[in-house]
């Protein structure tokens, strides 16, 4: 199994979670974070004075597959992240080594 972390910009979400449901993925965790990358934040202007924001809002998707979905998974959320504009976000990929579903005690591919 693996553990698909994709740091994408908020605005993207509902696309990629339908793309992912349409490739039988229905389970993830969805978190808003904060970051930068490349893009090293911007300036904005608030009441005459010019602050900058380090920061920028993203969202991180976690999900865990099947090691036979990875590669469809991976090019959904590519193909579907990606504007061409700098800030699309980073996709992280690691090994799981065991899953254990707390309500039954099933583990692994069954607790997923």
């Amino acid at each position: 199994m693996k553990k698909v972390e994709a740091i994408i910009k908020p605005f993207k979400l509902d696309d990629i979670r339908e793309a992912l449901a349409d490739i039988g993925i229905t389970g993830m965790t969805v978190l808003e974070v904060k970051g930068f990358g490349r893009q090293k934040g911007h300036t904005e202007l608030y009441r005459g004075a010019e602050y900058m924001v380090d920061f920028l809002p993203k969202v991180k998707i976690e999900l865990i597959i099947q090691d036979e979905l990875l590669e469809q998974t991976l090019d959904v959320i590519v193909d579907t992240a990606r504007t061409g504009k700098i800030g699309d976000g980073k996709i992280f990929v690691t090994d799981i080594e065991r899953v254990i579903r707390i309500r039954t005690g099933e583990e692994n591919e069954e607790a997923v």
